[in-house]
């Protein structure tokens, strides 16, 4: 728990799309902060099924189903990795109608876990690659017109993940713990650094942070193995590219 920093969550604006990759705890209010609302997002992608990063579906779900105003106007597409479907069958079964939309609002999709994967909507498509972390666990590359981001969800060093940003505009990687404290299934700024400078990305933002990385220099660890620009992801940081 921070009281600076929410739990996972990006928001991604296309021009006619609002994609919510994660939806961890805290993510509806920052939604607000950052003047957008809960029956404006069009797409919710999730990484994996950690609670820090889906804590808030069942309540996202409730506030589309109840909130009446203004009231969701589209379908919301939901997806993850394979098993998804399942595990939003787990969280019908706990809550019931609460958290089932009306009207056809909702879909439900699944990335493979295998190999690569493309879904193209409206004005943007994502790819997705499988990480080292979790069974399920996905990262994402959102293309739309001549630009990409790459988020990584939670992973540890990845071949896969350095193929999917290769040539990215951004890359959105996470960082859990200096270096020197690394933990299983995750990444050291350093290694972010790694990896960033192997697929060549334009610029790297550093997240998913662990209560160490407070007292760390973080950016310097990063730069001992990524030359270009380097952020730290703050709660309604916004970038525009």
């Amino acid at each position: 728990p921070s009281l600076e920093r929410s739990s996972c969550s990006l928001l991604v604006e296309t021009g006619r799309s609002k994609i919510l990759l994660d939806c961890g705890p805290g993510t509806m209010r920052r939604l607000l902060e950052a003047g957008a609302t809960v029956h404006e997002i069009t797409h919710l992608f999730f990484s994996h099924f950690h609670p820090d990063h889906t804590g808030e579906m069942a309540s996202f779900l409730f506030a589309n189903r109840y909130v009446t105003e203004p009231g969701r106007k589209f379908p919301l597409v939901m997806a993850g990795g394979r098993g998804f479907v399942l595990f939003y069958g787990a969280f019908k079964k706990a809550y019931g109608t609460w958290i089932e939309l009306p009207d056809n609002m909702l879909e439900t999709e699944e990335f493979s876990t295998t190999g690569p994967d493309t879904k193209i909507y409206d004005d943007f498509s994502i790819s997705t690659m499988p990480v080292s972390h979790n069974p399920e666990s996905v990262a994402f590359r959102i293309t739309a017109g001549t630009k990409s981001i790459v988020y990584s969800g939670d992973t540890d060093e990845s071949n896969n993940l350095v193929a999917l940003a290769r040539n990215a505009d951004m890359v959105i990687y996470e960082s859990s713990m200096p270096d020197g404290l690394k933990v299983d299934g995750h990444l050291t700024p350093s290694l972010a650094g790694k990896m960033a400078k192997m697929a060549n990305a334009g610029e790297l933002v550093l997240t998913h942070f662990y209560p160490p990385c407070d007292k760390a220099d973080i950016k310097q660890q990063c730069r001992s193995e990524y030359g270009g620009p380097i952020r730290i992801a703050k709660d309604l940081m916004k970038i525009e590219l």
